[in-house]
């Protein structure tokens, strides 16, 4: 199995190297092909978020339809993809942070019972749901 580092999603997606994004192609292919077994993290895809709204500025749809893109590669095994999935459908129909959101479908998938936060706004969705 290989594990798919950050730069690799950015460099593929944004095609801003050429060189580094013809080798993370090829290597998505090889993913998609069944020649190679991928697998990338919780936190790698939330690094590629931060990296896109922060560094390239990129705006919350444009971000979202990057990371529903990535999340949508099924020849890579994504740690805890399906709450992901259901983190960004949140985002987008929110005013919640991207990891608030996360967090939000975490602790209730948990089954938490109180969410201790300073973020008012994020203490009511909580209440809410």
């Amino acid at each position: 199995m290989i594990f798919v580092d950050t730069n690799y999603f950015l460099r593929f997606l944004l095609k801003d190297d050429n060189q580094q994004h013809q080798k993370a192609k090829d290597l998505f292919l090889k993913g998609a092909d069944g020649k190679a077994k991928l697998f990338t993290s919780l936190l790698v895809i939330f690094e590629v978020y931060w990296v896109l709204t922060s560094f390239y500025q990129k705006q919350k749809n444009e971000a979202i339809r990057v990371l529903a893109k990535v999340l949508s590669l099924d020849f890579i095994k994504i740690q805890d993809k399906e709450l992901l999935k259901q983190a960004l459908a949140l985002y987008q129909k929110t005013t919640l942070e991207f990891e608030d959101c996360y967090n939000l479908l975490l602790a209730k998938k948990e089954k938490i019972q109180d969410f201790k936060t300073f973020d008012r706004k994020l203490k009511r969705y909580f209440s809410l749901s």
